[in-house]
């Protein structure tokens, strides 16, 4: 019989995610200064615009750019970004609601009180980005990568996480309340605390440190009481 006694179990793999693949156009064409609801938009760019208070629900943005645009109010619920780059846009309470972004790259925005509730995201990749709580709420990520990124007070509530990944990112008081989470790297996180979820990490994978350091909000959270 083979001997099972002391073995160690090989290690789990984790899945990696996939990153974007965006087709950009030899050439831009501008884009309008104020699009509208349910507007279809190919091949354009739209740089430097004030869209503060834009009411344009149902947009489809396929292989666009969208750079240095102030995006303060704006409502964009159910919008589709496919084959789409947003570049230095920035906006607080931009709403974003049962949107889709599939094949989408967000770099180096400034956004507060972003609102993705019930999104879909697949292929996705956030960079060098500042976001103050970030709603993603009953959403669902696949393949999505937070790389060099501050999230303050992120939402995760009831969301679904596959194959995600916060690369030298800084999550601070993260919430991830009735969250599933399947493949979702937070090994390499810069900083990690998680105000609300805690019994919703399996499928998370973690270092030892942060593993120690989340181990007394573990056993509070348990009800372990720890007695030198």
């Amino acid at each position: 019989m083979p001997q099972t006694g002391g073995m160690t179990p090989a290690p789990t793999r984790i899945r990696p995610a996939q990153r974007p693949r965006i087709s950009r156009p030899e050439q831009w064409r501008p884009g309008p200064g104020r699009p509208g609801p349910d507007d279809d938009h190919d091949g354009l760019e739209f740089a430097g615009l004030d869209w503060s208070g834009l009411r344009a629900r149902g947009m489809t943005f396929l292989e666009c750019a969208i750079r240095r645009c102030a995006l303060d109010d704006a409502d964009l619920r159910r919008a589709r970004l496919t084959d789409t780059v947003l570049e230095e846009v920035r906006g607080i309470g931009v709403q974003l609601s049962e949107a889709t972004l599939r094949d989408t790259e967000l770099s180096d925005a400034r956004l507060g009180g972003l609102q993705l509730g019930g999104a879909g995201l697949n292929r996705v990749l956030v960079r060098r980005c500042k976001i103050d709580y970030l709603n993603l709420r009953q959403s669902r990520l696949t393949d999505v990568t937070f790389q060099d990124c501050t999230l303050n007070e992120p939402d995760f509530g009831g969301a679904r996480l596959e194959r995600v990944v916060f690369a030298d990112c800084e999550l601070r008081g993260a919430d991830f309340s009735h969250a599933e989470l399947h493949d979702t790297d937070l090994r390499t996180a810069s900083r990690l605390e998680i105000s609300r979820g805690l019994d919703r990490l399996g499928g998370a994978v973690l270092t030892p440190a942060q593993l120690l350091d989340l181990a007394p909000a573990l056993a509070a959270h348990l009800g372990i009481i720890i007695q030198p």
